[in-house]
């Protein structure tokens, strides 16, 4: 069975989403990257079986729109916005938090769509 999928959009510089990925490629996801809402709408395109979205930031990603496209596609798809910015919040987006702790959003997203760990684990002979 293949490992869940992750769209992450973060206009941040490319070391800030190079971690983000990062922390989530540990945790044993799949991620595709974009950098803007074009990209990620791009992206989603391309790869429409993601099993989550995550978008990152204020400025560069507009949530909504993107929220709003992947949902117009398979409402079961979940979104989840971070934002570090005090009171921020995506309508569109199923999980608001606030960016931070990179355990909070990997807990997030097993809890939303499994643990990929899970997937690792050999069967008993």
């Amino acid at each position: 069975m293949p490992r869940p999928t992750l769209l992450v959009a973060e206009p941040e510089p490319s070391q800030a989403l190079s971690v983000r990925k990062l922390v989530l490629e540990s945790a044993k996801f799949n991620v595709l990257t974009a950098h803007s809402t074009r990209e990620a709408l791009d992206m989603f395109h391309m790869f429409p079986k993601i099993s989550a979205a995550v978008l990152v930031g204020d400025d560069g990603v507009d949530c909504n729109a993107v929220a709003e496209h992947i949902k117009a596609s398979d409402t079961k798809i979940p979104v989840v916005f971070l934002t570090a910015r005090i009171g921020g919040h995506c309508r569109d987006a199923d999980y608001n938090l606030p960016s931070g702790e990179p355990e909070t959003l990997v807990d997030l997203v097993r809890s939303l769509i499994g643990d990929p760990r899970a997937q690792d684990t050999p069967s008993p002979s």
